[in-house]
């Protein structure tokens, strides 16, 4: 008997957005150095170019061809390794450079128009080039940086002073992340070493010796339950994967072997769906995993290939993607000349908002100051509602056309002003069949439920609204009363609408004669002359 594992992140999908929404033109950087070269938030994309010191930095919104000579930050000497948005300002980006230093950068609100190359604070401790900088998670202004030569820095930026060195690798790190919370910070080093250190006493607490075997970068992410995902590759160069956990680094939880490519794998992780998603430099393919308590713990899901190499990779924050079209992550590809995205989705047959795909996620507030947590206080990330983004989120395109409004007389007009209808809603159920496979009973129960207008190719049916909250079905001839929704707010208040919504949604998942495949929403008004009280009463919801 074979067992199908649950997840609602099963069956994600990763689809490279159409050409025209492409940032093309760019000269990204063809520095060898191990990074990804790109960093990108809701608002702006930044991403290391060929020009000496700088890196560009354009609105998100900002797609086509980007200009000759576009406005960069220029303010570094020598070539930039590493840029990083700020977790709690999406105006303020951080970089680090070959020329020993750490910069931290205020951005215009609608972008560059000129060469910034001065810096809102430099910080200068390093004595060799800076090639990692990471944000604290949950401490306001609080920076890690760690440079080649072998020291990792902690900073706190109200003060621009060093909170905290520490001194305990032997070799060039390779990678260095927090944890969750902030309390740890997990390090790989070219002594095949994977180390957890207390940030703010520098100590180390635990070390795995030869955490992957081969001499070839190993990364590291730190998930949301405190276990530890890392990349490396095995004596023979193949590349690995391993999980850990970060209490008791002896043995791996699990170590599989990926393929014998030799670029080095980075690993980005998403704590609100705990999938993680590994892209190679110089790879043309995304593999993404969910990581799970359950043996094999790591489920890989599917690859995202292309023809073309990646050169760097930049991972949108979660509070940035398009929740109304099922987008759990978006990635952008750098090319040699362009930046390309990449939306990973959620196929579902639904078009509302899918609140079981979105918990709560990391907000722009952060849990503690800089102060707070150097006294040692501990805090987990502040979070938000996906529905407090609701405003923000980008509507659904129009999939099909809507009726035209009838042209008004000056009867109809005059019954419009004296509010005696205050809207409507249509809505259109699409059913996943055929017009062949759409039978006679079909039709003939379905225009004995609604009473109205059914469009045989797709299953349509209409819904209207009056001004005393009263659905109904079928067309403006002779619609059937559904239920009445006194006590709904106004259809003009976004409340009643998302109230309807959802008890319409309900009413027709246990009514329609077939399933549906989309319920599509759109209020807007009509005259009253449209709606009447034809018909027989139906059913009666409370809501």
């Amino acid at each position: 008997m074979s067992f199908v594992r649950q997840s609602k992140f099963r069956h994600v999908f990763g689809a490279a957005m159409k050409k025209d929404s492409h940032y093309e033109g760019i000269p990204v950087t063809r520095n060898s150095f191990d990074s990804t070269f790109c960093a990108v938030n809701p608002k702006f994309l930044a991403i290391v170019t060929e020009a000496a010191g700088s890196f560009l930095v354009l609105p998100i919104e900002k797609v086509g061809r980007v200009p000759d000579n576009p406005p960069m930050v220029t303010g570094h000497r020598d070539a930039v390794l590493d840029i990083q948005w700020s977790p709690w300002n999406d105006n303020m980006i951080a970089s680090c450079s070959e020329d020993k230093t750490v910069k931290v950068w205020e951005i215009p609100e609608n972008g560059l128009v000129e060469n910034i190359t001065k810096p809102a604070l430099t910080l200068a401790h390093h004595q060799r080039a800076v090639g990692i900088i990471a944000w604290h998670p949950t401490a306001e202004n609080i920076l890690l940086s760690a440079g080649k030569d072998n020291l990792v820095v902690i900073w706190n930026l109200y003060t621009g002073e060093v909170v905290s060195e520490i001194a305990c690798h032997p070799d060039l790190l390779w990678s260095c992340v927090w944890n969750y919370n902030g309390t740890r910070i997990v390090t790989t080093c070219k002594d095949k070493s994977l180390r957890v250190i207390d940030p703010r006493k520098g100590e180390v607490i635990s070390e795995r010796k030869y955490a992957h075997e081969g001499a070839k970068p190993q990364r590291a992410v730190c998930l949301k339950d405190g276990r530890i995902f890392t990349t490396g590759f095995s004596k023979m160069s193949e590349r690995q994967y391993a999980l850990w956990d970060d209490n008791n680094l002896s043995e791996p939880i699990i170590l599989e072997e990926l393929d014998t490519s030799n670029g080095v794998i980075f690993p980005f992780y998403d704590p609100d769906s705990s999938m993680v998603y590994l892209g190679g430099k110089g790879d043309s393919i995304i593999r993404y995993y969910e990581v799970t308590d359950q043996p094999p713990f790591v489920h890989w899901i599917s690859n995202f290939s292309t023809s073309s190499k990646q050169r760097g990779l930049g991972f949108l924050p979660k509070r940035g993607v398009n929740a109304l079209h099922n987008e759990i992550a978006r990635f952008y590809k750098l090319h040699p000349d362009k930046c390309e995205p990449i939306s990973f989705t959620v196929p579902r047959k639904s078009e509302l908002f899918q609140e079981d795909l979105y918990p709560d996620t990391a907000s722009q507030t952060p849990a503690l100051s800089a102060d707070e947590w150097l006294e040692g206080k501990v805090a987990d990330p502040n979070l938000m509602s996906f529905r407090e983004l609701a405003g923000v989120l980008p509507q659904k395109p129009k999939t099909t056309k809507l009726p035209q409004k009838p042209k008004l007389t000056k009867k109809t007009a005059d019954t419009v002003a004296d509010g005696t209808c205050l809207s409507m809603t249509i809505v259109r159920i699409t059913t996943s069949l055929t017009q062949d496979q759409i039978s006679d009973d079909f039709i003939k129960e379905t225009v004995k439920m609604v009473s109205g207008q059914v469009n045989k190719e797709e299953g349509r049916v209409m819904v209207h609204v009056d001004a005393g909250q009263r659905i109904y079905m079928g067309g403006s001839f002779d619609p059937f009363l559904l239920f009445e929704m006194s006590d709904i707010d106004t259809l003009d208040q976004e409340a009643g609408r998302e109230k309807f919504t959802k008890v319409f949604f309900d009413f027709l998942s246990q009514k329609l004669p077939v399933k549906y495949e989309r319920i599509q929403v759109i209020f807007h008004r009509l005259p009253a002359n449209e709606v009447g009280e034809k018909g027989t009463l139906r059913s009666n919801i409370e809501v």
